[in-house]
């Protein structure tokens, strides 16, 4: 009988990509506002409310909800939104299995690079650097302590933060939005270009996703880059050589 995986975010690159990875040795359910197919469950994590029954006979869960970091300006309300769709839909979930008395084999969290802080250095973070002081680190560290809430209140063994770089795919995401300017010529890096820019590919965070899933030695925070240390301007000159 195939384990049963929870996945959030269901609509989003990542998810919609691993799925096609996951699917034939799993069955697989994801939370979303909007029910479409059989194996969907709505909730809202505004109202506090979500529907049970996504949980009956789950192992694992894969935490991917978030609004979008670059999609709108940074208001005070957009910063809010940022940090509750990741905080506030972990603490949903892990109430809803406290109250029903349920475990998990594993909760594998989203996470972003940003832990480190936006900065511009040659310097490369391993896992045991420390989180920045920018916004977008301290989103980070709350998301991680809502993961790290699962382990500690005993509702699951181990928990894994993937800690992703910028997710590169012709489909969705950063670099669709980049080819068409660097197409027409007029592509050019942000800034000096001189900003380090950690990326990956999907399919490798994808699979990084899957070894995290099927590896139970695996707890804790993992960096998700590609092993360049490139900048901005590099990585802008190598996309328009590809094309």
């Amino acid at each position: 009988m195939k384990e049963i995986v929870l996945i959030t975010g269901a609509n989003g690159l990542v998810a919609k990509e691993l799925s096609k990875q996951l699917e034939k040795e799993y069955t697989l359910r994801f939370l979303t506002r909007k029910k479409q197919r059989n194996n969907e469950f709505e909730w809202n994590i505004q109202n506090g409310t979500i529907d049970e029954s996504a949980f009956e006979n789950i192992s694992h869960i894969i935490h991917l909800a978030g609004a979008n970091i670059s999609e709108k300006r940074w208001t005070d309300e957009r910063k809010k939104e940022l940090i509750s769709s990741r905080v506030d839909s972990a603490g949903l979930i892990l109430k809803t299995l406290k109250k029903n008395n349920l475990k998990l084999k594993s909760f594998i969290s989203a996470s972003g690079i940003n832990y480190y802080g936006t900065k511009t250095t040659e310097k490369i973070f391993t896992e045991h650097d420390a989180s920045g002081n920018d916004f977008l680190s301290e989103v980070v560290v709350v998301w991680e302590k809502a993961a790290d809430d699962y382990k500690e209140q005993n509702i699951t063994e181990r928990v894994v933060k993937i800690r992703t770089a910028v997710v590169l795919s012709e489909k969705d995401g950063a670099l669709k939005k980049m080819i068409p300017t660097i197409k027409m010529g007029i592509g050019s890096p942000l800034g000096n270009g001189k900003q380090y820019m950690p990326w990956i590919h999907i399919k490798d965070i994808c699979s990084i996703y899957e070894f995290a899933l099927k590896n139970s030695t695996l707890d804790g925070a993992f960096n998700a880059t590609a092993p360049e240390h490139t900048t901005n301007e590099n990585l802008t000159k190598k996309i328009a050589e590809v094309l």
